[in-house]
């Protein structure tokens, strides 16, 4: 394998560094991402009983913020709760709005592998051909080694580009989708809540 990365020249160094840093955000995001930590189970249920109980006190409103990204958008909508449905709307809006750039984080850099690896590939490609040709003046067409080492140059950094590039614009994309999903999910609870207590305060 090394001699395989080797054969490919300078150029293997910059792809197999960002393979490195795109497996590592996507199996951060995977993690980050899950729904049980994004959206925990039962939590606006959960919120509904602590208001019954009279249970919302300074330091369970902290533990629901400090819990999870949805946590925050519920005690910001708690925290407006009596201003009015319209307050508590705008509030919401506002941290879901950070919420999801936080969701975000480092995809634009995996969308940028997925760009520029295949690049990458494509200039060690270039690269090759270049070492090829030179070696034609130098020594002629008889020489097949020399010739053969900088085609091989040029196909291996081209699959080392693609390799690293398709999976990265897979993940990037699905990723995106699962942000996607949890965002219209999150928008879903909010407004349980926001109409929950506009029955509460109308009764």
């Amino acid at each position: 394998m090394f001699e395989l990365i080797k054969s490919g020249g300078w150029m293997m160094l910059p792809i197999l560094v960002c393979s490195v840093v795109a497996l590592a955000i996507s199996a951060e995001r995977f993690w980050t991402l899950r729904r049980s930590n994004i959206i925990p189970e039962g939590l606006l249920t959960r919120v509904w009983d602590l208001r019954k109980q009279n249970q919302l006190t300074a330091e369970n409103i902290k533990l629901l913020k400090e819990g999870s990204p949805m946590g925050r958008i519920i005690v910001a909508g708690l925290g407006n709760a009596r201003f009015g449905r319209e307050m508590m709307k705008e509030s919401i809006e506002d941290v879901a709005r950070h919420v999801v750039h936080d969701m975000e984080r480092f995809l634009s850099t995996l969308g940028t592998i997925a760009a520029i690896t295949p690049l990458l590939g494509l200039l060690g490609t270039v690269f090759g051909m270049i070492e090829v040709f030179s070696a034609i003046v130098v020594h002629g067409s008889g020489d097949t080694a020399v010739l053969a080492g900088g085609i091989s140059q040029a196909l291996i950094t081209t699959a080392a580009g693609l390799m690293v590039g398709i999976p990265s614009l897979f993940f990037h994309r699905y990723l995106t989708r699962r942000i996607d999903e949890l965002s219209v999910t999150m928008e879903g609870e909010a407004m349980i809540l926001l109409d929950g207590f506009q029955k509460e305060n109308r009764s």
